[in-house]
């Protein structure tokens, strides 16, 4: 058995940007980047053609945006600015710390989550109060490309781990998105109906061969 943990609502609550075209304009200039006076509806077009299920990183989707408006962004602009824009404050919920290290102790332990802002899960695992280097295996879908529910996700993070897709227990709180695990023939928990605390105290418990 190996056990996954989905980041953001899951292990950590984060302070989600009130209204991240905002936030991604401010940075944008505090770069010198003209923003043009649609911003806001720029930024809420499909500018990337992407396959269903797909991630597309949220500084080429910020580029498309700039460009579809006829302003050209410099060099690695707007990953800069995505970045800053999403700087997180990062609270750890209960029992966070603790199923992990239970997950440890029976098994590999990976960390799968949908974002599209670079550098977002690792300065968030950072700045909680757990052991990153308890994951044996990190995922996002900026990264791979593939965004949960689509079973590539939960692939590419068993590949990372050496293990077969259905030995994964995803532990989630969203039911479409982590549920997708299922689809692959692992199981999924959601800390809704299992918290996190009593999650660990099943792994610790050993009887069964998944919470």
């Amino acid at each position: 058995m190996a056990v996954s943990f989905d980041l953001f609502g899951t292990l950590v609550s984060v302070d989600r940007t009130a209204d991240p075209a905002a936030a991604v304009a401010a940075e944008l200039r505090e770069r010198g980047v003209a923003v043009p006076d649609d911003w806001a509806a720029a930024y809420g077009e499909v500018h990337v053609d992407a396959p269903e299920g797909a991630e597309v990183p949220l500084p080429a989707h910020v580029a498309a945006a700039l460009r579809s408006r006829g302003v050209e962004v410099p060099a690695n602009a707007a990953r800069r600015a995505v970045v800053a824009a999403f700087d997180p404050d990062v609270e750890t919920r209960p029992g966070a710390a603790e199923a992990i290290a239970a997950a440890a102790e029976r098994g590999p332990v990976g960390l799968l989550s949908n974002c599209s802002v670079p550098e977002l899960v690792a300065r968030t695992t950072i700045r909680a109060d757990f052991d990153r280097d308890a994951f044996d295996a990190t995922v996002t879908s900026v990264a791979c490309g593939w965004r949960k529910p689509h079973p590539e996700a939960f692939r590419t993070l068993a590949n990372r781990l050496g293990v077969a897709p259905e030995t994964l227990v995803h532990v989630g709180d969203d039911p479409e998105a982590d549920g997708g695990v299922e689809a692959v023939g692992g199981r999924f928990v959601d800390v809704a109906d299992v918290p996190l605390e009593t999650l660990a105290a099943r792994l610790r418990d050993g009887g069964e061969s998944c919470p």
